[in-house]
């Protein structure tokens, strides 16, 4: 059991803090429902948090699909305890993921008087990067004693990202400007712990964006080991797959460049000229169909050939029935802070074969619940493959020990961890808030003249920024537009 001793004593991670109860919580997060694992992660934190009894309000872009926001909560506010349980904000969806959008230029105060019409006792960013960015810059140019805590939970690997999905040499800047940026904000004082999932995000949060080590938390996810479960396999779902009883390889993620889909298009590629009998079932999809076309387009010769299924997206019920119907999960993206679908993988019995780097690299535990092969080594993750193909036992004794692996990895003990972490942060401002009271003191403050003039300057250098975004996803649509 996690413990640990600050200022208000013990902190018992199997407990929900009571000092959290009637607490206003502000949530800002890039993505709010079933999006993608990132999302979800947030939403079984928020829901936790509700549910013990925190009062907390979520700051979320549209999730824009035709137009419409269908990732809208249902939870609602009761009238009495005087706050917006959800607030959306409109912004520009991103090309490659029309689901995601780049928030508009919006004031931190405007955001505070829409959700609980006063600063929270704490925000809360998942993930920062448009809506978070904002957040932190403006926090960061009030004066101490206004400035709210701040909880970071690091689970996007933004500046990898910009620099597989742009040509040389704008990946390359794009990846230093992140870096930059987010080394900037997370170091402030106002910033009280940055969560991370992994080793791999904490030596990019300490050797890149330079964050104090005192900051970091490791926050793995959670998975639901009773949706997630290997009692889900259904017989019919498997023979509509593989009608001839064909081993069927599985993966499950957004259909996009930086998901590893052209490595996992030649390791298929190298597997149909083995004598495996294999099915591989693709679940995913992407709201641009431009870029949808571009992964299926890698797989087209297997496609005609029968030996590639594309699901397109699914979710829920359906979802994890797909999962327990699987023989072999197959994770190919180096890119991600943590693989959500890796332990999801696990909790439905099913063993894992992933490429070392990233947060995979954490979760499978080599040669016991699954196999990690060198980002690169495009034979050895064929080879991988073939092992587990043909030893059944071998695949039985790895879905196990998967298994076991995931019951230990519970929302409850996340959430908790979280809650006690916002605890610490607000404890330590009243704190210290107390002790200058008592001590008569008086923190030098800048006149609000000049606290009006750094807020302005730092929404003009916003909308700059947003301006030259703007432009970027202007060109990109039509590069798109022209292509399809």
């Amino acid at each position: 059991m996690e413990t640990k001793r600050d200022i208000g004593g013990p902190r018992d991670m199997a407990t929900f803090p009571a000092q959290l109860r009637g607490r206003r919580v502000l949530v800002c997060s890039e993505s709010f429902g079933p999006v993608n694992g990132v999302s979800r992660t947030t939403s079984m934190i928020v829901d936790h948090l509700r549910t013990q009894g925190a009062l907390v309000s979520v700051v979320a872009p549209y999730s824009y699909i035709k137009g419409n926001n269908v990732f809208a909560s249902a939870f609602t506010a009761r009238p009495e305890d005087g706050y917006t349980a959800e607030v959306r904000l409109k912004g520009d969806p991103i090309p490659f993921s029309p689901e995601l959008s780049v928030v508009y230029p919006v004031r931190l105060s405007e955001l505070y008087k829409r959700t609980f019409g006063q600063p929270p006792d704490l925000i809360y960013l998942a993930s920062p990067a448009s809506l978070g960015f904002q957040v932190l810059l403006q926090l960061r140019q009030q004066c101490r004693e206004e400035q709210v805590p701040l909880l970071c939970n690091y689970q996007t690997d933004l500046a990898g990202y910009s620099e597989l999905l742009f040509p040389i040499p704008f990946g390359r800047i794009t990846k230093f400007v992140f870096s930059s940026i987010e080394s900037y904000l997370y170091r402030h004082s106002s910033v009280k712990t940055v969560f991370y999932p992994s080793l791999f995000a904490r030596k990019y949060l300490e050797e890149v964006a330079r964050v104090e080590s005192h900051k970091l938390s490791v926050l793995r996810r959670g998975v639901n080991t009773e949706g997630f479960n290997p009692l889900k396999a259904s017989p019919e779902l498997r023979k509509k797959w593989a009608p001839n009883g064909e081993l069927i390889l599985f993966t499950c993620s957004r259909l996009a460049g930086e998901k590893g889909y052209d490595f996992l298009a030649q390791a298929a590629a190298e597997l149909a000229e083995t004598e495996l009998d294999f099915k591989l079932v693709i679940v995913g999809g992407n709201r641009n169909s431009v870029v949808e076309q571009q992964i299926k387009d890698m797989f087209a010769p297997l496609v005609r050939d029968g030996k590639v299924i594309f699901t397109g997206f699914i979710l829920g019920e359906e979802l994890m029935t797909h999962y327990a119907s699987a023989d072999i999960f197959l994770h190919c993206s180096v890119t991600e802070t943590f693989g959500l679908v890796v332990l999801e993988a696990m909790a439905s019995g099913v063993p894992v074969i992933a490429r070392d780097e990233g947060g995979p690299s954490d979760t499978v535990d080599h040669g016991r619940n699954g196999y990690l092969v060198q980002p690169n080594d495009l034979q050895c993750f064929v080879e991988r493959v073939l092992d587990l193909a043909y030893d059944h036992q071998l695949r039985k004794r790895f879905a196990r020990a998967g298994r076991v692996q995931a019951l230990s990895a519970t929302w409850e003990m996340i959430g908790n961890k979280v809650a006690w972490k916002m605890v610490d942060a607000i404890e330590e401002k009243e704190s210290a808030k107390l002790t200058q009271q008592q001590r008569g003191q008086h923190a030098a403050t800048p006149s609000s003249w000049v606290v009006k003039v750094k807020t302005a300057a730092s929404l003009m250098l916003i909308i700059s920024v947003w301006a030259s975004i703007g432009l970027c996803l202007v060109t990109i649509n039509i590069a798109h537009w022209l292509k399809s």
